[in-house]
């Protein structure tokens, strides 16, 4: 079996991004996810990624103290050091960088240009062994 790459994850995905800029509210952003069923957001100044911004970032830095989703923007919030991988990597290095960094999204950019989003779903199922199904007696 060939090791698989992060190219191969992202042709059976569906290549929709969503994305905001830093001076989006951060209500706009989660009402972008809630619609969409993602959890994270790219964080683009035109075609610069700039950061990320996911649900957790919401619940751990603004409800704590209690800052409500329309009065903050996401650039407040999100995370600005981001770590990517192209689409040469492999999944086994994705599940390790994400494991060892403890976050579950990963932006994939190929020249300069972010051209996918994994999550941490998306590899567990990469990875999943074959499933092999056996006569029952």
């Amino acid at each position: 079996m060939s090791t698989r790459v992060v190219r191969d994850l992202l042709k059976g995905k569906d290549q929709q991004l969503f994305t905001v800029a830093p001076d989006t509210t951060v209500q706009a952003a989660l009402e972008i996810m809630a619609a969409n069923r993602v959890s994270s957001l790219p964080v683009m100044i035109g075609s610069e990624l700039v950061g990320i911004f996911s649900e957790r970032d919401y619940i751990r830095r603004a409800v704590p103290k209690r800052i409500a989703p329309w009065d903050v923007l996401v650039k407040d919030l999100m995370t600005e050091k981001v770590i990517c991988v192209t689409s040469d990597n492999t999944v086994r290095e994705c599940m390790e960088l994400m494991s060892s960094n403890k976050f579950r999204h990963l932006p994939v950019i190929d020249a300069k240009k972010l051209v996918g989003m994994l999550s941490i779903s998306d590899i567990l199922k990469a990875l999943r062994p074959a499933r092999i199904d056996f006569p029952s007696f």
